[in-house]
């Protein structure tokens, strides 16, 4: 049951722990001396039952009991030392967990936390290393406990009377196949679907919570949200489908469990046919008290066998982290000639995709030339970009920039060419000061400040209690979209790198904000490579040169006016926008 599909889950944690492995070995081996010493009082208790029964010497009595007490004071501090030692262990192998996950996740290509959502990272990052440290702490050495005991049982139920002892055994024998019936191989596969269940659930929650605004502006209900009703329905559905397969097995576990009294009785009411002595007396007696902890046995393992599940799905998950490909970093890092871009028969296919999300794309950019892309949602323009930088690295083909291929360019050398300004802006929880220095933290701040002049900042910053030094989000300090995207902006100034990507940058700002963004542009794109992304065509006329994408191909290129002669895409596209910026209210 440990071993659920052959995977060594002790092999990967004590991997972990490094130095502190043998802190789990030691650990076990308490929690096991601690439940033999637990059950040696039950030995003693048979001799003072005995004894009373008998009516021998009733100071033995005393002497029973305080050894039983002793013992049972012993285990006690044993086990204490046990989960010390496990905590210990727990922490380290967390803390390892962590930092190499996180050393992985900086050496990821960017593009993966698009594909797979920065909450779902996290929540691996958090929650199954929590599982694992859990695991360690507490159920590692329950389960050596839960191991040991019914070791020790069989000694104590079948040494006094055995006919009696495997009398009571039948219920628990049955109760464990039941309990192993639920473990078998598919429960495993069972506990990946819930986990994913509940993963997608709780990202299609955050998702909810954040269109709650819209949700009671327009009086909508929750069927608005079809995908998020859907993961709430398809889990309700697991969840009564798994426990209507378990029922029967589980009701036959507990009932196996509690009924071993009734075994007791059974058994008292066979061997009373040719009356009663006290040694049978003193037998019954005994089973009646030490029978119980054969369920409590029978529970705990199965509770670490569903932990210990946990455990392995959690494993798993964060071995999907570290098995993600990371970028190679270019051994040559030859530094580009310019700042010229070339595409040479590049495609892309995200993974678990079945068809290319750009496809056999070639192009050339000049340097200092000004470019945008455009095209329908989902034609690859943002893919396409992305490409460029290397968040993902092409399926085949190559990208070139100043004539040497990325591939050879190391990461360092590679974000030393390129700014970006997204269209959706983070900023973090620091101050103005910090958040435009992390393009350049060596930056002084007078710096700072003259980037944030060109970005158009200085109206945020005059209304800002304490100017650049204030920290969103601190104190009800908030910024406005359009505004966070001009602070964004003012880190793109401040890096200074000559190639400039622009990706829907000005979608959520209003007239004010955009009118301050544009301007904040023009500045930032003087003698750099600039390549915009947009749906508002108004702001790609006076590119140098347009493409068009659709349906992952380039289709069209040129300026506007020659691509309005060619009556194509992009003519229709420009059309329809037109139609949409012209539209008023009755008309």
């Amino acid at each position: 049951m440990g071993k659920t599909e052959k995977y060594d889950h002790m092999k990967l944690i004590r991997q972990y722990a490094g130095g502190h492995k043998n802190l789990i070995t030691l650990g076990r081996f308490l929690a096991a001396v601690s439940a033999v010493l637990t059950l040696i009082p039950y030995y003693l208790m048979w001799k003072i039952i005995r004894t009373a029964v008998n009516g021998e010497d009733a100071e033995a009595i005393s002497t029973y009991a305080w050894g039983a007490v002793a013992l049972i004071v012993g285990a006690l501090l044993v086990y204490i030392v046990a989960l010390l030692c496990t905590h210990i262990a727990a922490f380290r192998v967390q803390a390892n967990m962590r930092s190499s996950l996180m050393r992985r996740i900086v050496t990821l290509p960017l593009g993966v936390f698009d594909e797979d959502g920065t909450g779902k990272i996290r929540r691996i990052v958090n929650d199954s290393t929590a599982a694992t440290e859990t695991y360690i702490a507490h159920t590692l050495a329950d389960k050596t406990v839960a191991a040991v005991t019914p070791v020790g049982l069989m000694v104590l139920v079948l040494a006094f009377n055995w006919k009696i002892g495997l009398f009571c055994m039948i219920p628990a024998v049955i109760g464990f196949m039941c309990m192993m019936s639920m473990m078998g191989k598919g429960m495993q596969e069972k506990m990946k679907e819930y986990q994913d269940a509940l993963e997608t659930m709780n990202s299609e929650a955050t998702e909810y919570v954040r269109g709650i605004p819209v949700v009671k502006t327009f009086g909508q209900t929750v069927h608005s949200f079809k995908r998020f009703k859907a993961c709430i329905d398809g889990y309700g559905k697991w969840t009564t489908d798994y426990t209507l397969m378990l029922r029967f097995p589980m009701a036959a576990f507990m009932t196996c469990i509690n009924s071993i009294f009734a075994f007791i009785v059974i058994a008292s009411f066979i061997i009373s046919k040719d009356g009663v002595s006290n040694a049978d007396v003193l037998n019954i007696m005994y089973y009646i008290i030490v029978m119980p902890l054969v369920t409590v046995a029978l529970t705990k393992i199965a509770y670490s066998g569903e932990a210990e599940m946990n455990l392995i799905d959690a494993l798993k998950r964060i071995d999907k982290i570290m098995e993600i490909e990371a970028l190679k970093e270019g051994s040559a890092d030859k530094k580009p000639a310019d700042q010229g871009i070339e595409l040479k028969n590049v495609s892309y296919r995200y993974n678990g995709a079945t068809r290319d999300a750009v496809r056999d794309v070639s192009l050339s950019i000049r340097p200092g030339e000004h470019v945008a892309l455009v095209g329908p949602s989902g034609s690859g323009k943002t893919t396409l970009a992305e490409l460029m930088v290397r968040f993902f690295d092409v399926t085949q083909g190559e990208i070139l920039i100043g004539g040497v291929n990325v591939k050879e360019m190391s990461s360092v050398s590679l974000m030393k060419q390129v700014s970006f300004v997204f269209q959706d802006s983070r900023l973090i929880k620091k101050t103005i000061l910090e958040n435009v220095r992390m393009s350049k933290p060596g930056a002084s701040e007078e710096e700072v400040i003259e980037a944030l002049k060109k970005a158009q900042c200085m109206d945020i910053i005059e209304k800002l209690p304490n100017g650049i030094y204030t920290v969103i989000g601190e104190k009800g300090t908030y910024l406005s979209g359009g505004e966070q995207q001009r602070i964004t902006i003012a880190r793109a100034v401040l890096k200074d790198a000559p190639i400039l990507i622009l990706d829907e940058a000005t979608a959520f700002a209003d007239p004010d904000n955009e009118a301050k963004v544009q301007a904040a542009f023009e500045e930032l794109a003087k003698g750099k490579t600039l390549i915009m992304i947009a749906h508002r065509l108004s702001t790609v006329m006076n590119a140098d040169r347009i493409f068009v994408m659709e349906d992952g191909n380039c289709t069209e290129s040129g300026t506007h006016a020659e691509l309005m002669k060619q009556n194509g895409l992009y003519a229709k596209l420009f059309d329809e926008y037109t139609r949409s910026i012209e539209w008023k209210v009755g008309a």
